[in-house]
């Protein structure tokens, strides 16, 4: 009597580490040596054989299945495809095995529990979640789509550097020969208020992959011909004197990019901006916190403030609700209305 199958599960090869998926006589590459991407990949192969044609009721269809298929037709649209990335990892060893039917409240809250990071980053690994159940209820796989309850909103950080500090921070990165190129970065960052992954594709001439700039009319061009614009803005900008005398000689002196080693592309800066932060003997600072400060500093400075919505790429409502207390026009009229009373 033949003994019965078993069914698909997780076997590491013996020779090289890597799991594989046996089915039956079947082995199918995983690709991966981590226990917890294996076990993802299974999730995915279990929900691929057991797909079926037509719309499905939720009950029916795993959450790993509405990932896949949301992370195999929508990422590769998106401007940070690595971001759905990041977010579909850490939701397939916690929720994948579970039928989309069954996401509740209560199922979203044990898992803010059960990862154990940030309410932030709780809350973006459930939006894709919610975008990719959504996205599969608009495209005809699901008849359906639960509600994702997501985490309260963060209050937004309101961390920005003073200008001793960005001054102390530029000094350590160009005294460090390894972090050297940090220093044009934080220059472009406070002078532009440019995102950071937007600085660090920015060339001296045009290219499909990112912006460029145009040292001759005196532009940045935030964003790539082929690139699709979304809700984190990118428009081009007039560069101010300063910078723009910093980008012409680092051009005359070679630099294909704005942010390079050697000729090359730097593709992240995490580690330098580590290192430097601790020679400046700074704390509590991020990346990001560079444009916080390029804003913060024109909002104190009075600028005004659709000038500032549309050279920084936000728009007027998060301008006035995220840096409106900084310009010094903030309540004035009540102040006004106030001494006109007494």
């Amino acid at each position: 009597m033949p003994r019965p199958t078993k069914g698909p599960r997780l076997y590491r090869r013996a020779d090289r580490g890597y799991y594989v998926i046996r089915d039956g006589d079947r082995f199918v590459r995983t690709g991966t040596r981590d226990s917890g991407e294996a076990e993802a990949a299974l999730a995915r192969y279990l929900a691929e054989k057991g797909r079926q044609s037509g719309p499905r009721a939720p009950h029916q269809m795993t959450v790993a299945t509405a990932l896949d298929i949301y992370g195999r037709e929508r990422a590769p649209a998106v401007r940070a495809p690595e971001r759905i990335g990041y977010a579909i990892a850490a939701l397939l060893p916690v929720l994948g095995s579970l039928p989309v039917g069954s996401i509740t409240g209560e199922v979203c809250r044990r898992y803010a529990k059960t990862r154990g990071k940030a309410p932030g980053t709780v809350r973006k690994e459930l939006g894709v979640l919610a975008a990719a159940l959504n996205h599969c209820h608009a495209e005809g796989y699901l008849t359906s789509a639960p509600k994702v309850r997501l985490p309260a909103k963060p209050a937004p950080r309101d961390r920005w550097l003073t200008r001793d500090e960005a001054a102390r921070l530029i000094r350590a990165a160009y005294r460090n020969p390894k972090a050297r190129h940090l220093a044009r970065f934080i220059l472009v960052a406070l002078y532009t208020g440019t995102r950071s992954e937007a600085i660090l594709r920015l060339r001296f001439m045009p290219h499909t992959g990112g912006g460029h700039v145009d040292t001759e009319a005196g532009r940045i061009y935030r964003r790539g011909a082929r690139q699709t614009e979304t809700k984190k803005r990118q428009p081009p900008i007039p560069i101010p004197r300063k910078l723009l005398a910093h980008l012409r000689r680092w051009e005359r002196n070679g630099a294909q990019y704005v942010v390079d080693v050697d000729g090359q592309r730097v593709g992240s800066v995490k580690t330098a901006w580590r290192t430097a932060l601790a020679e400046a003997d700074i704390e509590h600072c991020t990346r990001h916190d560079l444009r916080h400060t390029a804003i913060t500093w024109a909002m104190q400075r009075g600028i005004d403030k659709w000038t500032a919505a549309g050279y920084f790429g936000v728009t007027l409502d998060v301008l006035e609700g995220t840096y409106g207390h900084h310009h010094p026009d903030f309540l004035q009229g009540a102040v006004e209305a106030m001494d006109r009373r007494a």
